[in-house]
């Protein structure tokens, strides 16, 4: 036979601590999930800032959508696309893919630069590219696939695109290099990819 176990009387003050004490340890578990919730659905104290310079492509979109073909990247790239012919405006911005690339210094191995274009360029300046940019990846470009994708964009951009092929950001012929820069260095700090 078991002795019976004799519990202590509790008071009524403690009773009423110990059930305040529960309820303050589940409010601490549970405000913040609440708060968190109604904050994304009513959109409230959301930051208005952001930290990247580029129009951000957050919709799945990869390289086929765009309408480039043939590609073999391994790592992050900076592709320059241009649905007509590659004028002045398109040079600077295959010379900034360059500059920025070779900006990345010890991060080079994880990116490459490259250009689509949608019409063959002239003669000068595909041998210019041969002779001074030996390492610029070429793609052909479709340009129905491309203005649906890039919508009614005029000239050549600038986009970076992730290991898997996936669209990151789109940059106008306006965007300063230092811009990019950052934002790709960003990029491969943060990514666990490539």
């Amino acid at each position: 036979m078991n002795p019976a176990i004799a519990l202590p009387e509790v008071s009524p003050g403690q009773r009423l601590r110990g059930r305040l004490q529960l309820i303050m340890i589940l409010a601490v578990v549970i405000a913040p999930m609440l708060l968190a919730s109604a904050m994304y659905h009513l959109r409230f104290w959301v930051p208005e800032t952001r930290s990247y310079h580029g129009e951000l492509i957050g919709n799945g979109q990869t390289l086929a959508d765009l309408g480039v073909l043939g590609v073999s990247q391994e790592g992050w790239q900076l592709l320059v696309t241009v649905p007509q012919q590659c004028d002045e405006r398109c040079k600077e911005l295959v010379y900034l893919a360059r500059q920025v690339h070779i900006g990345l210094n010890k991060d080079v191995s994880r990116a490459s630069h490259a250009l689509a274009s949608a019409q063959p360029l002239n003669a000068d300046y595909e041998a210019q590219l041969q002779r001074e940019y030996p390492q610029l990846a070429r793609y052909p470009l479709q340009p129905e696939a491309y203005s649906k994708t890039a919508g009614k964009v005029e000239g050549a951009q600038l986009w970076i695109v992730d290991p898997h092929g996936n669209l990151v950001l789109r940059y106008d012929n306006s965007i300063k290099g230092k811009a990019i820069l950052n934002d790709l260095r960003h990029l491969l700090k943060i990514s666990q990819i490539g």
